[in-house]
Order: C-alpha cells, then sequence, then structure tokens
C-alpha cells in the first residue's frame, strides 16, 4: 500500500508465472484422480468376474455400470487437463508477447477453456479466481459465469447405453456376457440406418398432420 492507500499494481510476468503454478498444481491434482479412479475400476473388474463365475447377471449389470461411469469421469477429466493445457500454452505466449508488446492482450482461447473449466467442480473454485484475476489483467473481457452445473449429479442421473454396458460385459467375462462391440463399419451403418429411421418417422407424422389438416378445412367449407 502506498501513502495513500493506493496498492501496486502486479507485475503481469509474474502473474502469469503464478497462474502457469496454480494450472501445473491443479493438473498434478486431476493425474492423482484418474490413478484413484483407475484403482476403484481395478477393484470393480475383479467383482465382475467373481460374480460372472457365479451366474449373477445383474449383479454384473450393475458393476458394468459402475464401470462404465468410471471410463465417462476419466475422459472428463482428460477433457479439463486438454483446457488447462491450452491455458497455460497461451500464458507461455503470452509471456513472448509481453517482451515485445510490454503488456498482457485478450485471448478467446482462454475464455472459452476458462468456461469449459468452471463446469467441473473440483476446479470451478480455482478457475473462478483466476477468471477474476484475468480480467483485471485484459486477458479476458468479461467475468464468466460463476452458475456451474455438477456434472458428476448430472451423469448419476443418466442411463447409460445398453451398448457400452454390453461392451464392458464383453470385454470383462472375455466374451461370457454382453456382446461384442460392432466393428467401426458397422456403427457407421447403424448410426446411418437409425437417421433414416428417423427422418421417415417425422416425414409420416408430418404427412398425417397434413392430412388432418386438410380434412379440416374440407370439413368447414362443408359446413
Amino acid at each position: 500500500m502506498g501513502l495513500f492507500g493506493k496498492s501496486q499494481q502486479a507485475d503481469p510476468k509474474e502473474q502469469v508465472n503464478e497462474w502457469c503454478r496454480k494450472i501445473r498444481k491443479e493438473s498434478n491434482q486431476l493425474d492423482r484422480q484418474i490413478r484413484k479412479i483407475q484403482r476403484e475400476e481395478d477393484k470393480v473388474k475383479i467383482s465382475l468376474k467373481q460374480a460372472a463365475a457365479k451366474n449373477d447377471r445383474d449383479t454384473c449389470v450393475i458393476l458394468a455400470k459402475e464401470i462404465v461411469r468410471a471410463r465417462k469421469a476419466i475422459n472428463r477429466i482428460h477433457t479439463s487437463k486438454a483446457h488447462l493445457n491450452s491455458i497455460q500454452l497461451n500464458m507461455k505466449n503470452q509471456l513472448a508477447t509481453l517482451r515485445v508488446a510490454g503488456a498482457l492482450s485478450k485471448s478467446a482461447e482462454v475464455m472459452q477453456a476458462m468456461q469449459q473449466l468452471l463446469k467441473y467442480t473440483e476446479l470451478a473454485e480455482v478457475m473462478r479466481g483466476m477468471s477474476k484475476e484475468m480480467m483485471k489483467a485484459g486477458i479476458i473481457e468479461e467475468m464468466l459465469d460463476e452458475t456451474f452445473e455438477s456434472i458428476e449429479e448430472t451423469e448419476e442421473m443418466e442411463e447409460e447405453a445398453q451398448s457400452e454396458i454390453d461392451k464392458v460385459l464383453f470385454e470383462i467375462t472375455q466374451g461370457k456376457l454382453g456382446e461384442a462391440p460392432l466393428p467401426p463399419e458397422a456403427e457407421a451403418g447403424a448410426a446411418a440406418v437409425s437417421k433414416v429411421q428417423e427422418k421417415e418417422e417425422s416425414d409420416k407424422e408430418s404427412d398425417e398432420e397434413d392430412l388432418k389438416d386438410m380434412q379440416g378445412r374440407l370439413a368447414s367449407l362443408r359446413s
């Protein structure tokens, strides 16, 4: 604080370095989360194999759902790590341009990455704090939306696709339960067929509505 209560502005280089340290710390914590989930997944796999040996299909399905959720969680963490890496790379670029321009510049990439990271519960608090600092430094233009949705709670409410469960059962029980995953060509073909069927149903509904409208107009003319 100065004599008249004026605080000294933070050095941009120190700010960027501090942000990079925070990002590395959060990234390391995400790595630990991945390893923890993988250890739990290994335990569930053992339990699933034991249930399969007893022909307890209901238990196998429940455990397969847990594995599907675990793998989805790991995928979300990898996505969050990619956003963190994107911000860190941008911060390094900021340091490079800082030597030339003498000031930090706006970044749409950082803005987008920060917005995505706010959706991840474990990172939300840190990201909100960083977004405030980055707004003051001029890297992002506005405050990010602080209302974020708990992805974990949303995922718990979703029903896992039966195909994913079948793939896990087939994988863990070595083909005794579940179904083998389709090759990419077959999956693409199945998706194409599904789209065609959806379009045909939509067209059919549209035709029926047009027919009803026409019948209604004819009835009103007769009356």
